[in-house]
């Protein structure tokens, strides 16, 4: 039987294949995002698209699709050879990434207060000693998560849909060197100023909201700075 010309090329996915693989990329995009937040992926070594297929139990394809996508927002690097790494973190690099930081969460935070009730403030305040269980205990990979879960929880609360995907960006930049940081000095002797962010969401006080986003991200980043920077970087 001759095929119709207007059968010729591809064919269409079903829908039902269609929904499946955009589910297995969205589940691939949020493993990659966790072993970013959490160092899981180590700066100076690189993994290969198969190997992370493999890991993750999937297909080359997704994963490809994932990381190119991160590659074009500086996350990651794709190398011609199909293998990733995390890019170095020059002075240059830490410098724009404080920044916007500084320039951005603050405000986010802000933004998000009028929506966030005693009930969210209880919220923040569970999480919050969970991480100072965290801390206390050296886990790393725990605080980092439970961290950025903190973090985000405020930030979520505000429904930007232009400063919330640039937070989250940054985010997946500086986060793998934070874990080589608390792997060198620890994590006991950070200061929580998640507590001052709390009490400044039960009064409504933006000015005091804004000041401890900011010296949460300067303790933080000012430790990133010392233990990275200082050093040579990874080759």
């Amino acid at each position: 039987m001759r095929r119709s010309a207007l059968s010729s090329g591809p064919e269409k996915r079903s829908p039902a294949t269609a929904s499946k693989r955009a589910s297995t990329r969205a589940q691939v995009d949020q493993a990659v995002r966790t072993r970013l937040l959490t160092g899981r992926f180590i700066p100076g070594k690189s993994v290969t698209i198969r190997g992370l297929a493999a890991d993750l139990g999937v297909s080359p394809m997704p994963v490809r699709e994932v990381l190119q996508r991160l590659s074009a927002e500086n996350v990651l690097e794709v190398k011609s050879n199909g293998r990733v790494q995390v890019p170095s973190m020059t002075p240059a690099r830490f410098d724009e990434v404080l920044t916007a930081r500084l320039l951005l969460e603050p405000e986010l935070a802000v933004l998000a207060l009028p929506s966030l009730s005693a009930a969210d403030a209880d919220a923040l305040t569970e999480i919050d000693d969970d991480i100072d269980v965290r801390l206390s205990n050296g886990d790393a990979e725990s605080y980092l998560r439970l961290n950025h879960a903190f973090h985000f929880a405020m930030y979520r609360a505000s429904g930007s849909e232009v400063l919330l995907p640039l937070i989250d960006s940054l985010w997946l930049q500086f986060s793998p060197f934070m874990r080589t940081v608390y792997g060198r000095v620890g994590t006991a002797n950070l200061v929580d100023q998640h507590k001052a962010a709390i009490a400044a969401i039960r009064d409504g006080n933006a000015s005091a909201l804004r000041a401890a986003i900011r010296a949460d991200i300067q303790d933080g980043m000012g430790l990133l700075g010392r233990e990275i920077l200082s050093s040579k970087p990874p080759a």
